[in-house]
């Protein structure tokens, strides 16, 4: 029960003080975000990956540090309960009027959870739902930006209103030509709106913050007329042919799919300076209405809101199902028990306690691995994970056998008891990974393999996918990664169709690795023998023995050979690491090259 009346000064110290916390860490996560820009302008492309990396720090420094003030200054897990509950009381006074009150809630959380034992993680102690409404908050402050900024073009003046929305984020470096681009943009919202009469209210709203990545710079917005709404999204990059490195606008991108793939959770976090990002959220769910909330706060860089807000999902659809985890369908991992529940979609994945012999790794090395990708450019190809500790569940939701496969494969990770003192028994697992869950491809192939390539179409599917995971295997060299197991189990097709890399337990910076050739050998004892009669150092890899593990099936292997035959040659790695060893940053675009203008409109 909540006190009757608020008469600590502690509990308004102890709030107070995490509240200084919070906005600490938002005043230096937009400081960095807000510098992004000039990394753009300057290309400074090194520093941009290294921010992107750095950023993702914030957020627990943030938290130790405000743990280690209030320990140090009121002894905090030392003061009773009905403190605490107070000091909840006193933390939504103070998110009044707040511009960041979701998140601001997350960090009490987390700060809370640290300081306190894990009985008292329940409505009392912590925000299990939003205390504070994020509805309509906008910085109402004279010299603020607004959220987004809408456009009314006069009849025949949507090339100028195209101008001045790029000219309006006052980007201190020169275009090459801006009024060909936008006039490349007017011609493609011309034909997107041919047949279509303008109303009354036709209007293109814009946010006003710029989004960055990688190397590229996006505006994004949406067209409204009438009832009609059509998301947009504009790439700006630097002209590598131009010697000035001037800008271009390098395409449009229109309509909900193009929206989800700039978005991608297979990609990495966008910079962006928001005052108010719940404003921001809200107006991109209206462009990607299908997209949870939380992947779009894990896109904006604020991992641990998208966490806070996929767990109150994830509790709120099992309280309205009533299937039961199970071990996940596919071939069983070597290193990661995953198992799933059938109506969520999404995989648990849990670190093993122990793994066969040719897998010599640790769980400290696994969780590294899987830092790194969350800290990496992930160019469309990786997928994101939610890293969760002490994770409960109720045991009657949970097969017997699924029980019985993580008592002996991860008892470490097993904790079966009723936790909070409720009478009802919980599976409490002690450190998981959570992620989309997608079609593995070998599963994918084998189905297109059991229904019959002679079906045009379903040739035409099994011919796309091995394509495209020859192509994100590219694009993971392009960003430094080389994915160590390639095998097709390893990787899983999308709902969109794209081949995205899941398995992270021997990826290794391609800079790292040491790309040989199979020796030739010196007589006939060393042609035959079954065994590798050469020496492999531990970052050796050979690129023509993949053929055998990959290409087995003759169908596959034709298409494979005839647009990915230079994955299996020495020289394409070794020729993309010397360009990477030199500083070159390759560009991994999020959307068809063929739709860049400079393909469209060849000078």
């Amino acid at each position: 029960m909540f006190p009757q009346r608020l008469d600590s000064p502690q509990a308004y110290g102890i709030a107070k003080a995490m509240m200084d916390g919070f906005n600490r860490h938002y005043r230096l996560f937009r400081a960095e975000s807000a510098r992004a820009k000039h990394r753009f302008e300057t290309a400074d492309w090194h520093a941009q990956q290294r921010a992107q990396r750095e950023r993702i720090e914030f957020y627990d420094l943030r938290v130790r540090e405000c743990v280690h003030r209030l320990e140090k200054e009121f002894h905090a897990s030392r003061q009773p309960m009905d403190v605490w509950q107070q000091v909840k009381l006193h933390y939504i006074g103070l998110l009044v009027n707040h511009h960041q009150p979701e998140l601001a809630e997350t960090f009490f959380n987390s700060v809370t959870c640290k300081i306190l034992h894990r009985t008292h993680f329940h409505n009392d102690f912590i925000f299990v739902r939003p205390a504070v409404s994020t509805e309509y908050i906008e910085n109402d402050e004279p010299e603020a930006l607004p959220t987004y900024r809408a456009y009314y073009p006069a009849p025949g003046q949507l090339h100028d209103t195209l101008l001045r929305i790029i000219e309006d984020f006052g980007l201190q470096r020169p275009f090459v030509d801006l009024r060909r681009d936008t006039g490349y943009v007017l011609a493609a919202m011309q034909q997107r709106l041919a047949n279509v009469t303008l109303r009354a209210n036709f209007q293109l709203q814009v946010l006003s913050g710029l989004f960055y990545r990688n190397k590229g710079a996006y505006v994004v917005g949406k067209i409204i007329n009438g009832y009609l709404e059509i998301p947009f999204a504009l790439p700006l990059l630097h002209d590598e042919r131009d010697a000035a490195g001037r800008l271009v606008i390098d395409t449009v991108l229109f309509g909900e799919d193009d929206l989800q793939m700039l978005f991608s959770f297979a990609r990495a976090y966008f910079m962006v300076d928001m005052e108010v990002p719940s404003a921001y959220v809200q107006f991109l769910r209206s462009l990607m209405p299908r997209k949870p909330r939380a992947e779009i706060y894990n896109a904006l860089g604020l991992a641990k809101q998208g966490k806070t807000l996929f767990y109150r999902d994830f509790l709120y659809h099992l309280k309205h199902s009533s299937d039961k985890f199970r071990i996940a369908p596919g071939i069983k991992g070597m290193v990661m028990l995953v198992f799933d529940l059938p109506s969520f979609p999404y995989v648990f994945k849990v670190i093993k306690d122990y793994y066969p012999p040719q897998k010599d790794t640790t769980r400290e090395q696994i969780k590294a691995k899987y830092q790194l990708v969350k800290q990496h450019d992930r160019v469309g190809r990786m997928a994101d994970t939610l890293e969760y500790s002490e994770v409960a569940f109720p045991r009657e939701r949970f097969t017997d056998e699924l029980i019985a496969e993580i008592e002996r494969f991860a008892p470490s990770q097993l904790e079966i008891s009723d936790r909070d003192g409720d009478g009802r028994q919980e599976v409490i697992i002690k450190h998981l990974y959570i992620e989309r869950r997608m079609i593995p491809l070998n599963i994918y192939l084998q189905e297109a393999f059991d229904t019959g390539l002679q079906d045009a179409r379903v040739r035409q599917q099994m011919e796309h996918a091995v394509i495209d995971y020859g192509n994100a295997i590219k694009d993971l060299v392009a960003a430094n990664i080389f994915p160590g197991d390639m095998l097709w189990k390893n990787f899983g097709v999308t709902r969109n169709g794209k081949v995205v890399f899941y398995d992270y337990d021997e990826i290794e910076y391609l800079t790292d690795c040491n790309f040989r050739r199979v020796p030739t050998p010196r007589n006939e004892e060393e042609e035959m023998s079954g065994e590798v009669w050469y020496s492999v150092g531990p970052h050796d890899v050979f690129p023509e023995t993949f053929g055998p593990f990959l290409l087995g099936n003759d169908a596959v292997r034709e298409v494979f050979l005839r647009h990915h035959a230079d994955l299996l040659d020495v020289a394409f790695w070794q020729s993309h690491k010397e360009r990477i060893q030199a500083g070159h940053v390759y560009d991994v675009f999020p959307y068809d090259p063929e739709r860049r203008f400079c393909h469209q409109h060849p000078a």
